[in-house]
Formats: C-alpha cells, structure tokens, sequence
C-alpha cells in the first residue's frame, strides 16, 4: 500500500459482524448507515482515521453494506446515510494515508470509492433503494462526495455545519475523481459558483448552501433528525420494492489461493508473473436454471448469474489492488451454451421481479468494473468456450478477441462458437450509457439491429468476423505463434501509455457523468498525484499538519 511502510494485500471481502467503521440500524421500510469510523482502525499503521476520515478499509465496507441492502433488504426503500459523531459528518479521504500512500494505490482507491458512490447513485436511481443525506457537522472533501452521491441532501443549520471541497487550496490536489462532475454534471451548480467554492478551505453554510445547490434543505439542528426521518419515509413510499419478501443472505464468500492460481467456484485465475499475464477463465452453470423467481430465491448465493457476479466482482478488485504488475488480463470461458442461453432467458423474462432486478444490476456493476480497469483485456475464444449472452459480454469488453477459426488437430472439441441472446442488446449498458454493442458500432447503428435477428445463434468464427464480434481468427496453424506474439508485444508497451489509450479508445460515444468521473481520473488525477507540488518533499500531501507551507512549481504545464 505505502511508499514508507511495507505492502499490505488487501482483501475485499467483509460483512456487518466484522464492521470497525459503520453501524446499520432498520426501522421498517428504512435503514440508516452511520458512519462511526474508529481512529486506530486503518488499514495499515501509519495514520488515526480522526474525524471520520476514511482510507480504504472503510470503503470496503461501505460498499459491502450497499450489497447488502441491496439484497438482504427487500423491504428498505430508503437510506438515511448519517454520521454517529457528534457534530462531525466526514472529514473525507484521510489525508496522511494518501500521503504515505503508493501512486497506484491512492489511483485505485479513487477509483473504488467512486464506483461505490456509483453504486448508492444506481440504487437510488433503478432499484427502489432512495440514499438521504443527514449532515450533522462538517462535510468535507471525499465526505462530501458521499453526500454528493445521495439523493436527497439535508444539513444542520448553525454556524459549525458546512460543506467543502477544499482539495485545491488544502492540498495541491483536487475533487476531480466525482467531486468537481457531480458538482457540476449532477447538482448542475453554477460554474462561477463552483470556482469559487472549491477555493474556499471553509467551504459553505446555511442558506447560501441550498441557494447554490450544493445541498437540498438545511433545518436547525433540533429538527435534522426529524426532517431526515421524514423525507426518508417520503421515498420509502413510493418504492416498489416488496415489503413482505425475504432477501438473499450474502454468506462468506469462498476463495482459495494456491500459489499463483486463485480459485472460487465458477472463476478461477493462474497467474504468470513471467509474463505479466494473468488467464481468467468463467465457467457457464453446471446444471438448468430454476423455473422461476421463487427458485432464485431458494437457491440463494447459489444462483448461478449471482454467484458469478460475486466471484467475477472480488477478483477483479483483489488483482487491481494486490497485483499491479500484472498488466494483461486474458479472458477465457469453458462449459454449455445452451445453459447460459437458459439463466439469460430467466433473467430476462423475470426483469421486472425485485431480486432478478438486482442481481441484473449487480452483474452490469461487475462488466462496468471491468471497463473502467486499468489493465489490458485479451479473450481467447477456443474450442470449448461459452461465449454466449451474459459471458459474451466478458469478450465485447475485450480490448481485442482472437477467436480460432476451426478445431484444433487431436481434439474432438467441436469449433468455438458465439451466441448472441438478449441481454446483449441493452440490460448491461457500459458506463457511456450505451450497449457494449452499440458501442462497438458507433459507425453502423444498424449491425445492432441486424444482429437482433441472429439471436441464439451459434455463430463459428467466419460468421462472427462477418458480424464483426471478433478482432482476429487464426486457424489451428497460426493459433499458437498469433496468440504468443500479441501477448508478448503488450507486454513490451509502456503501462502508462497503455492505461491513457485504453482509457480513451474503450468508451466512444456520448459522454456521461461517469465516462467524465473515469477518464479524469486516468488523467488529470493520475498526473496531479505524481506531482511535486503535491507529492514532493515540500509539496501540500507531505507538509500538511506540520505548520510548514508547500513550496509550489509556478511553472502551468
């Protein structure tokens, strides 16, 4: 994790009897999250999380409480995000972790906190699940970007209550991560307004909050209880969620480690540090899917789309963080085409059912996780492989696909094939908005259409190279040589120039609040935390607390 203490391999996987940081509370059709961070509760020794400021550990767990409310809690139709400090909401992002911390980590823990922010946004947003704001004291920085990613926003009336984002004059660095998108692209606060309140250390209060629209409501602090409570159960009403339903339980999710191979039920990674080159392979369901939701609900975390969406999530985030030197992830598939074919047509059938809902939406969170990542995507399409529907959207977020033209000689194998099903055409938009398929052709929007009527399909390797779903396919001569060489020139790349471009080239089209959030992190951010201003013996990060003052390179670049 740090430059100045020793690597800690971070683990993602929590749940509420493990919690140092957050307290859930229900109350009916309303839950409320309190964030109680405790001070010597960090990830790594280095720094006290004072204020409730927040490293990454805390974010772990925020976002595996989102989980869970999300699908434990059917009956929640709105979460009051509160602090149990007095007179103190969020000091945002802890200043002396960030520091200490290595560039590509505070660059991967920027990224997480957003896509938990983006995670609270989509529950407010499309499954009945209202976030409210309840600001008790002061908010500031990455605390405020938690508020910012509420829906609804309500703040003590005093003279200690306000909301900041004081990254700029604080620190040499900025809320360009979510702050400063959200600010404008969400609130649609005014841009003379927002120049001058991300100057300003104090940031802003009362009246002037909700007239800028940094906030929605501000009431004395007698009443901020009340008014929260009440305009929570405001939006609990108009949820469609079932009250009456039981939720999945989200039990310990079960991974083995051995050596360089990393295995759960249905993903499973080896790792070649020779190359840089880690090989995932998703196995398709093992046995048909239940006749309808009721079955979903019995089989639980065992649901196959579920159970995927789980493992795929946790992996992906475990080599992000804890293998950064890993650089080519190369994405394979193995089982029945006809069985993935079968768990799409239940989820598409059953769109409508509150959990089917979710663990739809937990999957497009997952494929959007592995957009935004900052490493090379290969699929290998090969005999054996079950490119099809939700498992062909693993390949369409490929940066490039080889797909072998025929069988391989000595194998009874039949030829790889892909199948496009319905949930190609829309249910996991990227986070452009669009389909990885309409994205993929930006140029001829009328392939989409055509390719609708090629649908449960199996399309062999000319086909698909005709339809325009592969990038390359080599036949059984070349397979090997072809395969070998692309791997090895990606590795011979720079990684920083690879992040840039991939970055830019993954998302065409139109841009949105979270195509803005990502690609600025990849680039201002990643380049303003390298800085000497910020990160330089005498820059803000380093000088901060110590009564010096940061020694700036006036130098615009």
């Amino acid at each position: 994790m740090a430059e100045s203490g020793e690597r800690v391999t971070v683990d993602f996987r929590t749940e509420p009897s493990r919690y140092k940081h957050w307290r859930l509370a229900f109350d009916g059709r309303v839950a409320t999250l309190s964030m109680d961070v405790r001070e010597d509760g960090g990830l790594a020794p280095g720094y006290e999380l004072k204020l409730n400021s927040y490293d990454l550990g805390v974010d772990i767990e925020l976002y595996d409480a989102i989980q869970r409310l999300r699908l434990e809690h059917p009956e929640v139709g709105a979460v009051i995000l509160a602090s149990a400090k007095e007179r103190v909401f969020c000091a945002g992002a802890n200043i002396r972790m960030l520091g200490r911390a290595s560039h590509g980590f505070k660059v991967n823990f920027c990224k997480f906190t957003n896509e938990t922010r983006n995670a609270m946004e989509e529950a407010s947003a499309e499954s009945g699940q209202s976030w409210v704001c309840m600001v008790n004291g002061p908010c500031a920085g990455g605390g405020y970007e938690l508020a910012l990613a509420c829906r609804h926003i309500v703040m003590a009336d005093d003279g200690n209550t306000s909301v900041a984002l004081p990254e700029v004059p604080l620190l040499a660095v900025l809320p360009g991560t979510g702050g400063l998108t959200r600010l404008t692209d969400k609130r649609k606060v005014r841009r003379d307004r927002a120049d001058y309140f991300c100057t300003l250390e104090e940031g802003v209060k009362g009246k002037r909050a909700v007239e800028w629209n940094l906030v929605d409501e501000v009431v004395p602090r007698t009443k901020l209880d009340e008014t929260t409570k009440r305009r929570a159960s405001e939006l609990a009403a108009k949820t469609d969620r079932p009250a009456g339903a039981r939720g999945v339980a989200l039990t310990p999710l079960e991974r083995r480690v051995e050596g360089d191979r990393i295995a759960y039920r249905w993903v499973t990674c080896a790792i070649d540090r020779g190359r840089g080159v880690a090989e995932i392979t998703v196995a398709a369901p093992g046995a048909p899917p239940p006749a309808d939701p009721a079955g979903v609900q019995a089989q639980g975390v065992a649901f196959w789309p579920l159970a995927v969406a789980r493992e795929l999530d946790d992996l992906i985030l475990h080599l992000r963080v804890n293998e950064e030197a890993i650089g080519l992830w190369v994405l394979k598939t193995t089982g029945s085409a006809d069985l993935v074919e079968a768990y799409d047509r239940l989820l598409e059938q059953h769109a409508g059912h509150w959990l089917v809902r979710e663990i739809r939406l937990y999957l497009k969170r997952t494929l959007k996780r592995l957009d935004v990542t900052s490493r090379s995507l290969f699929a290998l399409i090969e005999p054996g492989s079950c490119f099809a529907g939700t498992l062909l959207e693993l390949a369409l977020a490929c940066d490039r696909s080889y797909m072998l033209d025929g069988t391989r000689e000595g194998d009874d194998a039949p030829a790889a094939t892909l199948r496009l099903t319905p949930m190609n055409f829309g249910a996991y938009p990227m986070p452009n908005g669009l389909s990885r398929l309409d994205s993929r052709f930006l140029a001829e929007p009328g392939r989409v259409d055509d390719l609708k009527g090629r649908l449960g399909q199996d399309l062999d390797a000319a086909a698909a190279s005709e339809a325009g779903l592969v990038t390359f396919t080599p036949d059984d001569i070349d397979w090997d040589d072809e395969v070998r060489i692309a791997i090895e020139e990606r590795a011979a790349f720079s990684p920083d120039a690879l992040t840039g471009m991939e970055a830019s080239l993954r998302f065409g089209g139109p841009e949105t609040l979270e195509t803005k959030i990502f690609a600025r992190l990849s680039a201002w951010q990643n380049w303003i935390f390298q800085r000497p201003n910020a990160v330089g013996d005498k820059g803000a990060l380093h000088v901060y607390g110590t009564g010096q003052r940061a020694e700036f390179d006036r130098r615009r670049v």
